[in-house]
């Protein structure tokens, strides 16, 4: 009975700590999710990404299929106490050219658009300021690189998952694509040595 207690108390949320780990999630578009999977897989406090489609009103997109309306996209698992949300902006922006309004890189086309999608006021403010931040930067240039309200993410699963974790599971097919795409080049024209690649 004891046990059973404390387990119902712990489920409802009422003890001041649980057996998860703390984790919070974020959604963002930066072109190829191949792509974006392995950089942000890469950073320190990212426990989990995984490739997907957000964005569009169509249910249950698929890649060879009807994915209309939907962006390429990514959803981040984070720890909090490792790496913060502006922080975590702040590496998507040097991963991304955000000044592409055809797609990212050699991808052209809505799906491959950049975008950043919050789920709530805090982010959305906390985005805003980070692309700001960009636009200080580069003065002389238009960020075009919009702030989204969250909406459902569909994982690509089923006979697509090959598409997750595709640079790890086709390594040299993924640099040749990253390398033809002109993707690393890109980015070190825009952000020096502040991109990751």
């Amino acid at each position: 009975m004891k046990n059973t207690l404390v387990f119902m108390t712990l489920a409802a949320g009422l003890l001041p700590f649980s057996f998860n780990a703390v984790a919070d999630k974020a959604i963002l578009a930066g072109g190829c999710f191949w792509c974006m999977e392995a950089d942000f897989e890469k950073l320190d406090g990212v426990t989990d990404v995984i490739s997907g489609f957000t964005g569009g009103a169509l249910k249950n997109p698929t890649y060879s299929g009807n994915h209309d309306g939907h962006f390429e996209a990514v959803e981040i698992t984070y720890d909090p106490n490792k790496v913060s949300y502006p922080e975590l902006l702040d590496y998507y922006w040097v991963n991304i050219d955000p000044f592409d309004d055809q797609g990212q890189f050699c991808d052209k086309g809505a799906s491959y658009l950049s975008a950043i999608f919050v789920a709530n006021e805090t982010e959305r403010k906390v985005a805003e300021q980070t692309k700001r931040e960009v636009e200080k930067q580069f003065p002389n240039k238009k960020v075009i690189t919009p702030i989204l309200n969250a909406s459902v993410f569909y994982p690509i699963k089923g006979d697509e998952i090959y598409h997750q974790d595709y640079y790890k599971k086709s390594p040299i097919q993924y640099k040749i694509y990253r390398w033809n795409c002109g993707r690393d080049a890109r980015l070190t024209e825009l952000w020096g040595n502040k991109a990751t690649h």
